[in-house]
């Protein structure tokens, strides 16, 4: 370890569930660690990051079933989907880990037997609901409206053969340390609700093995179990650095255990600051020195989610924007302790305003100016002005205040005061006027100072932007020819070298961007994706000709909802009185529908289904407070109802006996 070093840093994220690509809200996590993770380095710490994969568990074993494959080939697919974007979004993570891998199988086996053991797993009988999605049992009490607490989902009555961990034994040692140890869950918020809304209520055993699937680490004194998600799941934090539950753990886990910071998203806080700290606590092993429940990255109004239909990925953003713009925006954007809102829109806005106004122009400014003055040369005449001052003052109190927020895991926060140094000196450019400057000998060496402070003060930020923005950090430190300044060489204003020489040509960091032009190419791209057919389509609609079909069918159950939650819904009647294809979709037909006095357009995927002069003259079913929205870049302002079958074929619902056109369905 180097002299300066000042010490290990252990940190960690949750790691993904595979059920499915990680979208950006999970993406989110990786980069606020990797950010800390770079920051932490920058201070002198040997950091060592870990991530991964989740990989057991009943809906995995499902999922592969649907795809026809083996549950480890659906994981490995998953898996690998996984590192592709962790890795495109240039993340720093020194270890891998997957729940899959055989030495943290092998410890898992070892801890359960452990446990068993030592009297604090048991074996009964579990009665309970269900939650499938979240892989949790519930009693009736416990749940909200008769729903999943953690994810609102219903929950079927459930009972199997299981072995239990006695939490209750120790609930009052952890709620001591939680008192103790004010720093250990973070944001203070999250604590409060740990500590009112389960651990001073009391704490129910918890169920760690199952029977009912098979895929997930045999209980090898009791092969007919599985080992349940969270003992498998958790003990990835010190299984993947070298932990050994017989006594043997290696020289990596006695440096860096107990981890200093545990990364994970607000839904899931319970699990990492309650049954984690209470299974180390039964192991006889330190806990975690810190927890940090993350807020999570909106879309709208709501968490993202695939059955919502509303998932933004990384590597679609990627596309459309850079790796670095989509890093700044989500550490940007999202607050310490409430949620964050992320859209196309806004992206656009903050590149255009942040990146491109006041980082771009910066940067391009400054080095076209000292091409212009001094053929590309800066030097350091030291002729000052009062105006000084005052740019050198706010660029070492931001390097201060940075450095404060980032103590306190405020990332948004420190991105801000980054960014106050770089529009300090686009309003310091605007006070000097270095044009005016130039026009007068006399004032030469006043000019070259204005452009030496710019520099200098760039510098400065463009290094303390590297844990946020490497790759434009780099950029912007190799067009002013100098290296990044290290964190305990910012407390000093003058260091970039005297006739140091800036790049001939700078380079466009961040261009500006036409809203209409990307909002434009994000509806083909969306139309091109529902234009897509599903998969195994083409098999089901050239099998289906001639088929007689079934009398019933069982649909998947969806969320039940409240009267209230259905009076919400407007249905009428409507009259289609005209019909087109939309001509830059192969499944989308546009009704003029005429509902009561007034006529609305409907864009509905039924092109495969029927021809437009079919549905002119069709009575049919139509939701009419729908939001408007566009398809294939035309407007829609409701909905058709149809009925489809298993095998995708759709129908239009109509009334069985004449109805008036606008007539209230209900």
């Amino acid at each position: 370890m180097c002299k300066a070093c000042k010490g290990p840093y252990y940190m960690t994220t949750a790691i993904a569930y595979t059920s499915g690509k990680p979208h950006i809200g999970n993406t989110y996590e990786i980069v606020l660690a990797d950010s800390i993770a770079r920051y932490k380095r920058a201070q002198g710490y040997d950091v060592f990051f870990q991530t991964g994969t989740d990989e057991h568990g009943q809906k995995i074993e499902m999922k592969a079933q649907e795809e026809g494959i083996s549950p480890k080939e659906y994981v490995d697919k998953v898996a690998g989907q996984v590192k592709e974007v962790w890795d495109l979004m240039n993340t720093s993570y020194d270890k891998f880990i997957r729940t899959t891998d055989e030495d943290h199988e092998r410890q898992v086996q070892k801890i359960f037997k452990k446990l068993f053991d030592q009297g604090d797993i048991y074996k009964g009988y579990y009665e309970g609901m269900y939650c499938t999605p979240c892989e949790s049992f519930f009693t009736e009490s416990q749940l909200v409206d008769g729903r999943c607490p953690d994810c609102g989902r219903e929950v079927q009555p459930a009972k199997e053969e299981a072995y239990f961990f006695k939490m209750s034994k120790y609930a009052d040692r952890l709620i001591k340390h939680i008192e103790e140890h004010p720093e250990f869950i973070q944001p203070v918020s999250r604590k409060n609700e740990m500590m009112n809304n389960f651990l001073r209520p009391g704490l129910q055993d918890l169920c760690v093995s199952r029977t009912s699937f098979s895929w997930g680490i045999p209980v090898d004194f009791d092969p007919k179990h599985v080992t349940y998600v969270w003992l498998d799941a958790l003990t990835n934090y010190i299984t993947g650095i070298g932990y050994d539950c017989g006594g043997e753990s290696g020289e990596q886990f006695k440096k860096l255990w107990p981890a200093d910071l545990h990364l994970i998203g607000k839904d899931i806080i319970r699990f990492h600051t309650i049954y984690w700290p209470i299974f180390l606590m039964a192991l006889d092993l330190p806990l975690p020195k810190q927890v940090f429940g993350h807020p999570w990255l909106l879309r709208g109004e709501g968490k993202m989610s695939k059955s919502k239909g509303n998932v933004l990925y990384a590597d679609t953003l990627v596309d459309f924007f850079g790796v670095d713009a989509v890093r700044y925006f989500v550490l940007h954007e999202m607050p310490f302790d409430n949620d964050g809102v992320i859209s196309w829109e806004l992206i656009v806005e903050r590149l255009n305003s942040d990146l491109a106004n006041v980082l771009g122009n910066l940067v391009n400014r400054t080095i076209s100016m000292s091409n212009k003055y001094f053929g590309g040369t800066v030097k350091n005449t030291k002729a000052a002005d009062d105006v000084d001052q005052d740019l050198k003052d706010t660029v070492l109190a931001a390097v201060k205040k940075a450095d404060e927020k980032m103590e306190q895991l405020r990332v948004a926060d420190a991105i801000s005061e980054i960014f106050n140094i770089f529009r300090r000196c686009n309003k310091y450019i605007d006070e000097t006027m270095p044009w005016a400057l130039a026009k007068e000998e006399a004032s030469r060496q006043r000019l070259a100072a204005v452009l030496y402070n710019l520099v200098e003060a760039i510098t400065i930020g463009a290094s303390l932007l590297e844990p946020f923005m490497p790759e434009t950090s780099n950029k912007i430190l190799s067009q002013l020819n100098t290296d990044k300044r290290q964190l305990d060489q910012m407390n000093v204003f003058g260091l970039y070298p005297d006739n140091g020489k800036v790049v001939e040509k700078p380079e466009i960091l961040f261009a500006r961007m036409d809203m209409k032009e990307v909002m434009d190419k994000v509806e083909a791209m969306l139309a091109s994706e529902e234009d897509k057919p599903a998969e195994g389509s083409e098999n089901r609609e050239a099998g289906s000709e001639g088929t007689k079909p079934e009398e019933t069918e069982d649909a998947e159950a969806k969320e039940e909802i409240t009267y209230d939650d259905f009076a919400k819904m407007q249905f009428q009647v409507g009259e289609i009185i005209a019909c087109e294809e939309v001509k830059k979709s192969r499944k989308l037909l546009c009704s003029q529908v005429k509902i009561g006095s007034q006529v609305r357009q409907i864009v509905s995927g039924i092109k495969a289904y029927y021809k437009p002069e079919e549905m002119v003259g069709k009575k049919v079913m139509v939701l009419v407070n729908l939001a408007p929205r566009k398809m294939a870049g035309v407007m829609s302002e409701g909905m058709l109802l149809c009925a489809e079958d298993k095998e995708g074929n759709l129908a239009l619902m109509t009334p069985e006996k004449p109805m008036p056109s606008g007539a209230e369905i209900c």
